[in-house]
């Protein structure tokens, strides 16, 4: 910081404006006419002048630590004791702030106010607290100052003691009567601050002095929720230790439980698995286990599982309606998640695939995760499952799979129906026109978030009118040389025709369609038929040479 003020300069003129009055008296008479200019009147004129920001010399000296500028700009001016700042910044607290101990007790003694805070209203004592300065937090108390008065935020000094986990601290405040349960603005104690920040010594002290343990925030937020939030375990610990209620729902009627799972502290789950009342767990709107799975939060609900939550515990309608696709079930939110992993761990455990009101393979699908697709179809999902708000003549699935091919032939490899999507009321014959540029718009982001579509039911489309929107019309030949090679001999209807001609790379591809179709890919498409929709389940089964299994399991084109 600049000085705006020599305090050499003050001191000299105030002692020699001392001097002068002492010795005056043999003054001529021509001195009179100087009097205005005497440097007692220069000391009133610059220890009284402010700076552009409202410090005087006594701001400066007391934040300077000039203890003898302090003493004697006090003795001089003792009104200033308490003047501000354009900050509402007083000598002491400057003082305070930049631990002049020396300073403070000068300004105390001469009347210095402890209780004038700042502009964000932080006392000298918060202050004192804030730079862990026991001694001035002594002296500040020894001359009246308040412990209980609060700072913007609703902290007392208390509060940030115990955010620096300073018991000698907090043993000064509460001697000299600071509250014990002091809550912020938003009603949060310092044991809950505590609980937060994972102070674990000064969560004892403050337990041992009597604490409210089960004390809520306006939120109904207790220290223990906090604790499972952020992780700490050893305070998780204490607090049951002390009698911390783990049935307690905050307003969003979530117990402790339900938080560690949400946010992945498995060991907290652990903890607070075996006190948490299963009635409690179930009257909830929502299960720890679904929490792990929608935040994919594999070890929290591995722990979950193998202390007996149930894999298949529903939503109510009314919880599920909170949600656009009307999810329902934990592996649902997992898959929305995209966390296979997590998935797949409430897959071995028993989840069912049907619990939901849209087949979580629909959701997989559209977020183009083949390996989440795959490990449902392995589990028996249906690749021709249709989707709910989009009535079609072909398994819906396919339409979720435009900027994923590897995600349409996993259907596919499990028995998706290819040639359902060749299948046109309209064949060879022009097909109606096409619908205006706003109505096609209109149909592609139905199937750009088909599963969240709540508008009036929609007309059943067809494959070929379905890839001539936006939506499928960029990848139309790759996706239908693709659905080739799990068909046999097709023809194309007058719209696929006329997408595959509206590009020379894609020419091949309806020239596969005008050829004969090998021998050896009819029989193979023809043995798929036989063997059904899991033939890839069942393939490894047959007692078949390792060589047939291998031509069954394969295509020709991918």
């Amino acid at each position: 910081m600049t000085t705006k003020f020599s305090y050499s300069e003050y001191l000299s003129q105030l002692r020699n404006a001392g001097s002068k009055r002492h010795h005056g008296g043999g003054r001529r008479r021509g001195d009179a006419a100087r009097r205005s200019t005497t440097p007692e009147r220069a000391d009133n004129q610059s220890l009284m002048r402010e700076s552009q920001d409202g410090w005087t010399p006594l701001h400066e000296a007391a934040c300077c630590g000039e203890t003898e500028a302090v003493k004697m700009i006090l003795k001089a001016y003792p009104a200033l004791v308490d003047k501000r700042t354009l900050q509402e910044q007083t000598a002491l607290l400057l003082a305070v702030s930049s631990e002049h101990l020396s300073c403070v007790l000068s300004l105390l003694e001469a009347g210095a106010d402890p209780d004038i805070c700042g502009k964000s209203k932080d006392t000298p004592l918060y202050k004192a607290c804030e730079r862990e300065n026991t001694d001035m937090v002594s002296l500040l108390v020894s001359f009246g100052a308040t412990v209980n008065q609060r700072c913007a935020q609703g902290w007392t000094a208390l509060h940030e003691a115990v955010s620096l986990d300073n018991t000698e601290l907090c043993d000064k405040l509460l001697k000299a009567g600071a509250a014990l349960n002091p809550p912020n603005t938003y009603s949060i104690t310092p044991l809950i601050v505590a609980a937060q920040q994972g102070r674990l010594t000064a969560l004892g002290y403050l337990l041992g002095k009597g604490a409210d343990v089960n004390m809520e925030t306006c939120d109904g937020v207790t220290a223990l929720h906090e604790a499972s939030k952020h992780g700490h375990k050893e305070v998780a610990a204490m607090l049951l230790k002390r009698n911390a209620d783990a049935n307690k729902h905050c307003n969003s009627g979530l117990l402790p439980l339900h938080v560690a799972a949400q946010y992945g502290h498995h060991e907290i789950v652990a903890l607070l698995v075996p006190v948490t009342s299963r009635a409690r767990v179930r009257s909830s709107w929502v299960s720890p286990l679904h929490l792990a799975a929608q935040h994919n939060r594999l070890p929290a609900a591995a722990v979950l599982l193998r202390t007996g939550a149930d894999v298949n515990a529903t939503l109510s309608r009314r919880d599920s309606a909170r949600y656009a696709d009307r999810r329902a079930s934990p592996l649902y939110f997992a898959v929305a998640s995209g966390s296979t992993e997590t998935a797949e761990l409430l897959v071995k455990a028993g989840a069912s695939l049907t619990l939901d009101p849209v087949s979580p393979l629909l959701l997989a699908a559209s977020r183009g995760c083949p390996r989440t697709v795959a490990l449902l179809l392995d589990n028996g999902a249906d690749p021709n499952v249709n989707i709910p708000s989009y009535p079609t003549s072909f398994p819906g699935a396919a339409a979720l799979c435009t900027d994923s091919l590897a995600t349409l032939k996993c259907l596919l490899d499990h028995g998706y129906d290819a040639q359902a999507c060749f299948s046109c009321t309209y064949g060879h014959a022009p097909h109606p026109a096409s619908p205006p540029s706003h109505a096609r718009s209109g149909e592609s982001r139905r199937f750009s978030d088909p599963l969240h579509h709540s508008g009036p039911p929609a007309l059943t489309c067809q494959f070929c009118e379905w890839l001539s929107t936006s939506a499928g019309r960029d990848g139309a030949g790759p996706i239908i040389d693709l659905l080739l090679e799990y068909v046999g001999s097709v023809q194309l209807c007058a719209r696929l025709t006329e997408l595959l001609d509206s590009r020379e790379e894609w020419k091949p591809v309806k020239q596969k369609t005008l050829s004969p179709r090998p021998l050896l890919h009819l029989c193979r498409v023809r043995i798929w038929e036989q063997m059904g929709t899991h033939r890839l389940r069942s393939l490894q089964s047959l007692p078949l040479p390792d060589r047939l299994i291998h031509y069954l399991g394969s295509t020709s084109g991918v």
